[in-house]
Protein backbone atom coordinates (compact mmCIF):
# COMPACT_ATOMS: atom_id res chain seq x y z
CA UNK A 1 0.00 0.00 0.00
CA UNK A 2 1.40 3.47 -0.85
CA UNK A 3 0.27 6.27 1.21
CA UNK A 4 1.06 9.69 1.06
CA UNK A 5 2.58 11.91 4.47
CA UNK A 6 0.87 15.15 5.50
CA UNK A 7 3.03 16.83 7.74
CA UNK A 8 1.17 19.77 9.63
CA UNK A 9 2.67 23.09 9.69
CA UNK A 10 3.44 22.84 13.14
CA UNK A 11 5.38 19.45 12.65
CA UNK A 12 6.89 21.21 9.90
CA UNK A 13 8.31 24.24 11.72
CA UNK A 14 8.31 23.19 15.46
CA UNK A 15 8.40 19.46 15.96
CA UNK A 16 9.75 17.92 12.71
CA UNK A 17 11.06 14.64 14.65
CA UNK A 18 7.09 13.57 14.75
CA UNK A 19 7.04 13.84 10.78
CA UNK A 20 9.97 11.84 10.73
CA UNK A 21 8.74 9.18 13.62
CA UNK A 22 5.69 9.24 11.73
CA UNK A 23 7.04 8.00 8.33
CA UNK A 24 9.09 4.94 10.54
CA UNK A 25 5.57 3.71 12.11
CA UNK A 26 3.87 3.63 8.58
CA UNK A 27 7.48 1.79 7.12
CA UNK A 28 7.14 -0.81 10.20
CA UNK A 29 3.58 -1.28 9.07
CA UNK A 30 4.71 -2.52 5.47
CA UNK A 31 3.24 0.73 3.99
CA UNK A 32 5.41 2.90 1.03
CA UNK A 33 5.25 6.34 2.10
CA UNK A 34 5.61 8.99 -0.13
CA UNK A 35 6.13 13.37 0.58
CA UNK A 36 4.11 15.11 -2.59
CA UNK A 37 6.73 18.10 -2.90
CA UNK A 38 4.07 21.07 -3.05
CA UNK A 39 3.40 23.02 0.09
CA UNK A 40 -0.03 22.37 1.80
CA UNK A 41 -1.39 23.66 4.67
CA UNK A 42 -5.11 22.53 5.46
CA UNK A 43 -6.17 26.08 6.38
CA UNK A 44 -7.21 25.76 9.82
CA UNK A 45 -5.80 28.89 11.18
CA UNK A 46 -7.85 30.89 8.87
CA UNK A 47 -10.85 28.85 9.59
CA UNK A 48 -10.67 29.68 13.18
CA UNK A 49 -10.52 33.06 12.57
CA UNK A 50 -13.08 33.38 10.84
CA UNK A 51 -11.14 34.13 7.59
CA UNK A 52 -13.44 31.59 4.94
CA UNK A 53 -11.82 32.60 1.58
CA UNK A 54 -8.28 32.11 2.72
CA UNK A 55 -9.12 29.01 4.48
CA UNK A 56 -11.05 28.15 1.26
CA UNK A 57 -7.76 28.72 -0.83
CA UNK A 58 -5.85 26.89 0.83
CA UNK A 59 -8.25 23.72 1.19
CA UNK A 60 -8.59 23.84 -2.57
CA UNK A 61 -4.73 23.51 -2.97
CA UNK A 62 -4.49 20.74 -0.11
CA UNK A 63 -6.88 18.69 -2.01
CA UNK A 64 -4.85 19.30 -5.53
CA UNK A 65 -1.61 18.17 -3.67
CA UNK A 66 -2.71 15.26 -2.46
CA UNK A 67 -5.57 14.22 -5.53
CA UNK A 68 -3.37 11.37 -6.73
CA UNK A 69 -3.55 9.43 -3.82
CA UNK A 70 -5.79 6.69 -2.04
CA UNK A 71 -5.41 7.25 1.29
CA UNK A 72 -3.24 10.01 3.26
CA UNK A 73 -2.02 9.82 6.83
CA UNK A 74 -1.19 12.90 8.96
CA UNK A 75 0.27 13.06 12.95
CA UNK A 76 -2.30 15.39 13.57
CA UNK A 77 -5.91 14.81 14.87
CA UNK A 78 -6.89 18.33 14.95
CA UNK A 79 -5.72 19.23 11.18
CA UNK A 80 -6.75 16.44 9.99
CA UNK A 81 -10.02 16.87 11.18
CA UNK A 82 -10.03 20.16 9.72
CA UNK A 83 -9.52 18.71 5.91
CA UNK A 84 -12.45 16.16 6.64
CA UNK A 85 -14.52 19.92 7.02
CA UNK A 86 -13.47 20.34 3.29
CA UNK A 87 -16.20 18.47 2.17
CA UNK A 88 -18.34 21.12 2.08
CA UNK A 89 -15.86 22.96 -0.68
CA UNK A 90 -17.32 20.26 -3.12
CA UNK A 91 -15.29 18.97 -6.21
CA UNK A 92 -11.85 17.27 -5.39
CA UNK A 93 -11.93 18.31 -2.14
CA UNK A 94 -14.77 16.64 -1.68
CA UNK A 95 -13.14 13.48 -3.11
CA UNK A 96 -10.28 13.66 -0.87
CA UNK A 97 -11.62 15.04 2.82
CA UNK A 98 -12.67 11.22 3.30
CA UNK A 99 -9.62 9.57 2.64
CA UNK A 100 -7.18 11.38 5.07
CA UNK A 101 -6.68 10.32 8.35
CA UNK A 102 -4.83 10.74 11.17
CA UNK A 103 -2.29 8.27 12.17
CA UNK A 104 -3.29 5.72 14.73
CA UNK A 105 -7.21 5.66 12.68
CA UNK A 106 -5.60 4.87 9.60
CA UNK A 107 -2.90 2.04 11.33
CA UNK A 108 -6.50 0.82 13.44
CA UNK A 109 -9.08 1.38 10.83
CA UNK A 110 -7.41 1.12 7.39
CA UNK A 111 -4.71 -1.67 8.25
CA UNK A 112 -6.47 -3.33 11.02
CA UNK A 113 -3.54 -3.44 13.41
CA UNK A 114 -4.78 -4.18 17.11
CA UNK A 115 -1.47 -4.30 18.93
CA UNK A 116 1.55 -2.86 18.28
CA UNK A 117 5.35 -4.50 19.05
CA UNK A 118 7.85 -2.69 20.79
CA UNK A 119 8.83 -1.36 24.33
CA UNK A 120 8.45 1.78 26.70
CA UNK A 121 8.62 0.92 29.73
CA UNK A 122 7.01 4.53 31.52
CA UNK A 123 3.82 5.52 33.37
CA UNK A 124 2.07 7.51 30.51
CA UNK A 125 -0.76 10.11 30.50
CA UNK A 126 -2.87 10.24 27.26
CA UNK A 127 -4.30 13.58 26.33
CA UNK A 128 -7.10 12.84 23.71
CA UNK A 129 -7.20 16.11 22.40
CA UNK A 130 -11.01 17.63 21.29
CA UNK A 131 -10.68 17.03 17.76
CA UNK A 132 -9.29 13.64 18.05
CA UNK A 133 -11.90 12.73 20.57
CA UNK A 134 -14.82 14.14 19.33
CA UNK A 135 -14.20 15.16 15.20
CA UNK A 136 -12.96 11.89 14.68
CA UNK A 137 -14.17 9.80 17.24
CA UNK A 138 -10.84 8.14 18.19
CA UNK A 139 -12.50 6.99 21.36
CA UNK A 140 -15.73 7.52 23.48
CA UNK A 141 -16.08 11.14 25.14
CA UNK A 142 -16.81 10.75 28.59
CA UNK A 143 -20.52 12.48 27.95
CA UNK A 144 -21.68 9.58 26.13
CA UNK A 145 -22.73 6.41 27.00
CA UNK A 146 -21.90 3.98 24.16
CA UNK A 147 -19.63 1.17 24.98
CA UNK A 148 -16.08 2.65 25.63
CA UNK A 149 -13.18 2.30 23.13
CA UNK A 150 -10.12 3.88 22.38
CA UNK A 151 -8.11 3.28 19.62
CA UNK A 152 -4.88 5.13 20.80
CA UNK A 153 -4.91 4.48 23.90
CA UNK A 154 -5.68 0.22 22.68
CA UNK A 155 -2.35 0.83 20.54
CA UNK A 156 -0.23 2.40 23.63
CA UNK A 157 -1.63 -0.35 26.20
CA UNK A 158 0.14 -3.17 23.92
CA UNK A 159 3.43 -1.99 24.31
CA UNK A 160 5.61 -4.12 26.59
CA UNK A 161 6.13 -2.30 30.13
CA UNK A 162 3.90 0.68 29.48
CA UNK A 163 1.43 1.75 32.29
CA UNK A 164 -1.41 3.66 31.32
CA UNK A 165 -2.24 6.72 34.08
CA UNK A 166 -5.66 8.20 33.53
CA UNK A 167 -6.14 12.08 35.27
CA UNK A 168 -8.68 13.13 36.58
CA UNK A 169 -10.83 14.56 33.86
CA UNK A 170 -9.43 12.69 31.19
CA UNK A 171 -10.75 13.96 28.39
CA UNK A 172 -10.72 17.50 29.30
CA UNK A 173 -9.08 20.71 26.96
CA UNK A 174 -6.03 21.73 27.51
CA UNK A 175 -6.66 24.86 26.64
CA UNK A 176 -4.84 25.76 23.39
CA UNK A 177 -7.45 25.49 20.69
CA UNK A 178 -5.33 27.30 18.02
CA UNK A 179 -6.25 30.78 18.06
CA UNK A 180 -8.44 30.51 21.57
CA UNK A 181 -4.41 30.39 23.31
CA UNK A 182 -3.58 34.04 21.65
CA UNK A 183 -7.44 35.75 22.34
CA UNK A 184 -7.77 34.15 25.75
CA UNK A 185 -4.13 33.60 26.65
CA UNK A 186 -4.77 33.63 30.63
CA UNK A 187 -7.50 31.11 30.56
CA UNK A 188 -5.41 29.09 27.93
CA UNK A 189 -2.60 29.10 30.32
CA UNK A 190 -4.89 28.51 32.92
CA UNK A 191 -6.25 25.29 31.69
CA UNK A 192 -3.25 24.20 30.59
CA UNK A 193 -2.11 24.03 33.65
CA UNK A 194 -4.65 21.92 35.46
CA UNK A 195 -4.26 19.65 32.86
CA UNK A 196 -0.29 18.76 34.01
CA UNK A 197 -1.24 18.99 37.02
CA UNK A 198 -3.73 16.38 36.84
CA UNK A 199 -1.32 14.31 34.72
CA UNK A 200 1.22 14.70 37.83
CA UNK A 201 -1.13 13.67 40.34
CA UNK A 202 -2.33 10.68 38.32
CA UNK A 203 1.56 9.62 37.84
CA UNK A 204 2.27 10.26 34.89
CA UNK A 205 5.84 10.22 33.44
CA UNK A 206 5.39 11.27 30.21
CA UNK A 207 1.88 12.92 28.30
CA UNK A 208 1.54 12.47 24.93
CA UNK A 209 -1.61 12.77 22.06
CA UNK A 210 -2.11 12.48 18.89
CA UNK A 211 -2.05 16.37 18.17
CA UNK A 212 0.80 17.56 18.61
CA UNK A 213 -0.46 21.37 19.09
CA UNK A 214 -1.85 20.50 22.61
CA UNK A 215 1.38 18.87 23.29
CA UNK A 216 3.52 21.74 22.10
CA UNK A 217 1.19 23.76 24.91
CA UNK A 218 1.60 21.49 27.75
CA UNK A 219 5.29 20.78 26.89
CA UNK A 220 5.76 24.70 27.23
CA UNK A 221 4.16 25.03 30.16
CA UNK A 222 5.80 22.02 31.66
CA UNK A 223 9.11 23.85 31.26
CA UNK A 224 8.48 26.90 32.58
CA UNK A 225 7.24 25.59 35.61
CA UNK A 226 10.39 22.93 35.84
CA UNK A 227 8.11 20.24 36.10
CA UNK A 228 9.43 16.81 35.29
CA UNK A 229 7.02 15.68 32.78
CA UNK A 230 8.24 14.97 29.26
CA UNK A 231 5.74 15.57 26.50
CA UNK A 232 6.38 12.70 23.77
CA UNK A 233 3.77 12.71 20.35
CA UNK A 234 2.28 9.20 20.24
CA UNK A 235 3.86 8.38 17.26
CA UNK A 236 7.30 9.18 18.72
CA UNK A 237 6.86 6.19 21.61
CA UNK A 238 5.24 3.93 18.79
CA UNK A 239 8.89 4.32 16.90
CA UNK A 240 10.67 3.33 20.27
CA UNK A 241 11.82 7.18 20.85
CA UNK A 242 13.06 7.70 24.22
CA UNK A 243 11.76 10.76 26.63
CA UNK A 244 13.55 13.74 26.09
CA UNK A 245 15.92 14.92 28.91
Amino acid sequence: MRVALFVPCYVDQLWPEVGLATVEVLERAGVEVAFPKAPACCGQPFANAGHAAEAARLGRRFAEAFAGFEHVVGPSASCVAAVRELAHLGGAAAALAPRVRELCEFLVDVLGVASWPGRFPRRVGLHPGCHGLRGLGLARPSERMDAPFDKVAGLLASLEGVELVAPARPDECCGFGGTFALREADVSVRMGLDRLAAHEAAGAEVVTSVDPSCLLHLRGLAERRGSPLRAMHVAEILAGREPPP
